[in-house]
């Protein structure tokens, strides 16, 4: 195996990943999918909401001084974009905005990618996962369950015949 590699940390991600994928298609899609689609994708984008937690890989003691401050820097405000764009879309789809579905593709595109180049930066820039400390359940629990939210976000945005339930 490579320098570096962590098969648990690894092994941890792709647990809670599958977890959270069987979680949502036995309970979560069912519910949603059966919702206005206004309304589900409100619900959706509230748990991306609390993505500005991400800032705390900036604050000194959550993590160790040694962790690598271009990571820190990036995961903290592409976060924190990420949990201002779910709160704006809340916002538009509260409100009916007529911009409120291209909104909420902006930030699930937005929010997916930068989920996607976190761990991919968490590979590339961090030496181990315990450099992270107290953030470590960051990457391996709660960024499987957002990921997850945006496939089901994802999922309603191209579900066919969609927009016949704005209501």
């Amino acid at each position: 195996m490579p320098a570096g590699f962590n098969l648990p940390f690894i092994l941890s991600v792709a647990g809670a990943l599958l977890t959270s994928a069987v979680v949502a298609s036995v309970y979560v899609w069912p519910f949603v999918r059966a919702m206005p689609r206004h309304d589900a994708l409100r619900l959706l984008a509230a748990f991306h909401a609390f993505r500005f937690l991400g800032m705390n890989f900036m604050v000194a003691g959550f993590v160790s001084s040694e962790l690598n401050p271009d990571f820190a820097s990036e995961v903290g405000w592409g976060d924190l974009i990420a949990a201002t764009l779910a709160l704006i879309s809340m916002a538009a789809l509260s409100w009916r905005w007529p911009v409120a579905i291209p909104i909420v593709w902006i930030f699930n595109i937005w929010g997916t990618l930068d989920l996607l180049n976190a761990y991919y930066m968490g590979v590339t820039k961090i030496l181990g996962p315990g450099l992270i400390g107290a953030g470590i359940y960051v990457p391996a629990l709660y960024v499987p369950l957002l990921l997850v939210g945006h496939a089901l976000i994802f999922m309603l945005l191209l579900r066919p015949g969609s927009e016949a339930q704005k209501s």
